[in-house]
Formats: structure tokens, sequence, C-alpha cells
């Protein structure tokens, strides 16, 4: 005896299973620039820095943070992505003030 297989059955087609792709986007994680109290650094030097070497740092929000640092022994300066926290970073050491390590936002 022979055995046939349903036409239907040899003719359907096979279905696979629907593929998801989702993408799930991160966003980069941001720095914070701190700066320390000292003694040694004057309220000058410091304000004249932040100028210097923060993008868009204008005299009144240099003071301000200036004396931040004074009242609280520390100050955020700058908040942003992490190859330009490391390069402000690395002016304001230069320049001598004294500066936490950077962190996470």
């Amino acid at each position: 005896m022979t055995s046939v297989l349903p036409q239907a059955a040899a003719s359907a087609p096979t279905i696979a299973p629907e593929k998801t792709r989702q993408t799930v986007r991160q966003s980069y994680p941001n720095y914070k620039i701190i700066v320390l109290n000292d003694d040694f650094n004057t309220f000058q030097h410091v304000a004249e820095c932040l100028m210097k070497y923060i993008p868009g740092m204008d005299g009144d929000r240099a003071w301000e943070l200036t004396h931040e640092v004074d009242r609280e022994g520390q100050a955020i300066v700058w908040v942003g992505p992490l190859e330009q926290a490391e390069l402000y970073h690395t002016q304001l050491t230069r320049a001598g003030l004294t500066m936490a390590p950077l962190e996470k936002a």
C-alpha cells in the first residue's frame, strides 16, 4: 500500500514567528565637574578660571559658584559628556584649582 500525503499538508507554507526588533536608546551618562575649596586660590583666580575654561560661563555665574565653593566647600561648575568634562577638568586642574574626581551625574 502506498501512502499519499494529503495535498493541503504538502503545500502548506511554513510560517516563521514574527521577529520583533526593539531598539532601546540609552543616552551617554553626564559627568559633574566639582571645584573644591582650598586655602591658596583667591576668589579672583577661581572666578577667572571658570570664565576662561567653562564655555558660556559669565562673570556673574562664575562669582556665584566661587562663593558657593567658599561657603559649601565645593560647587558643581559644569555637567555634560565625558570627553568635554575631561578636558575642562584637566584645564582647571592645570590652572591650579583643587578639583574633585569626575563623577557621573
